[in-house]
């Protein structure tokens, strides 16, 4: 699912510049561009989410990075027509990251490689560098996805650090090797280089360090949201759920900002609710202590997703 971009700007009556940042200027509020002018700016909000980690040390034409999400399925769907050119077997599909968001990417891989391959078992292989998969679920969570991976023939490979990516497998810091066709890099989420070139101040990591109002800490009228930004006094993983919670506290801000009114702050939720689609008309849902999976979880999921995907519509 995705929101047309260019009507939902055309309707709150604003414009759109498509276009690369290649800079920012915060002492004359100047955005410089690749391909036109610089634009000057009373306000500016920094928005460009976070990039998988490491996956820019590796030159091979079968990795593809998860993000930007906006072209990865295209990405994925080009490389699996140069497979089946190959041959009528599946490509063996190694995905980089064991995080909830690679977990979920494994099902969901699968599940689309078993309408490319329908007469062929798809060969999936989660490798994670860490000691366990979907970091920051329960337990209970976690022995259910171990299960549905099992169930699912996806195969799971902890303590894999990828040091190497062949055209044909990736290699660990042991030598230990993994047949790969595809490599699909879901790591934990990074900076992105842009972020680095505005001359702000950033955390340990990268991100655009900000005051709880999501301003920057140097003082200018200038906020950061989402994953590109960190909230120093009061850190949150970077999740989208917290990116639509600050959008009505960015908007009210940015008000603030220009009538001179005070700003409030925005208060990240300790919790929140987690479903992982599993593929085949199923999903996981966590909440607190909670784990179910079932296929009305699934259903839950789309309903709240498409709830929120309406709401842009034209």
């Amino acid at each position: 699912m995705e929101i047309e971009l260019a009507p939902l700007v055309a309707r709150a009556g604003a414009e759109l510049i498509l276009d690369e940042v290649v800079g920012l200027d915060a002492q004359s509020n100047t955005i410089h561009f690749a391909a036109r002018a610089p634009l000057t700016f009373n306000a500016l909000s920094v928005g460009i989410g976070s990039v998988p980690a490491g996956w820019e040390h590796f030159d091979s034409s079968n990795l593809l990075p998860i993000k930007p999400m906006q072209t990865f399925i295209e990405r994925l769907d080009e490389r699996f027509e140069r497979c089946w050119n190959a041959g009528d077997e599946p490509p063996k599909i190694a995905v980089v990251g064991g995080g909830a968001a690679g977990v979920e990417i494994a099902f969901c891989v699968r599940a689309r490689l078993a309408q490319f391959f329908p007469k062929n078992p798809p060969s999936v292989h989660i490798v994670s560098a860490s000691d366990e998969i979907a970091g920051g679920m329960n337990r209970r969570s976690i022995r259910k996805l171990r299960r549905e991976l099992s169930r699912q023939s996806i195969g799971v490979t902890t303590g894999f650090r990828v040091t190497e990516v062949g055209e044909n497998a990736v290699a660990d810091q042991n030598g230990r090797m993994l047949a790969a066709d595809v490599v699909l890099w879901a790591t934990d989420a990074v900076a992105p280089p842009l972020l680095g070139k505005l001359n702000l101040p950033t955390d340990k990591r990268g991100f655009l360090a900000t005051e709880a109002t999501l301003r920057t800490t140097a003082g200018h009228p200038i906020f950061a949201v989402g994953d590109s930004g960190t909230i120093l006094a009061n850190p949150s993983p970077k999740a989208g759920v917290y990116a639509v919670r600050q959008a009505p506290v960015l908007w009210h801000n940015l008000r603030a900002l220009i009538d001179g009114s005070p700003m409030i702050d925005f208060d990240p939720q300790q919790d929140f609710l987690k479903i992982l689609n599993t593929g085949q008309g199923r999903a996981l849902l966590q909440y607190k202590i909670l784990s179910f999976h079932a296929g009305w979880c699934w259903k839950l999921k789309v309903r709240i997703d498409e709830g929120f995907v309406s709401k842009y519509r034209v």
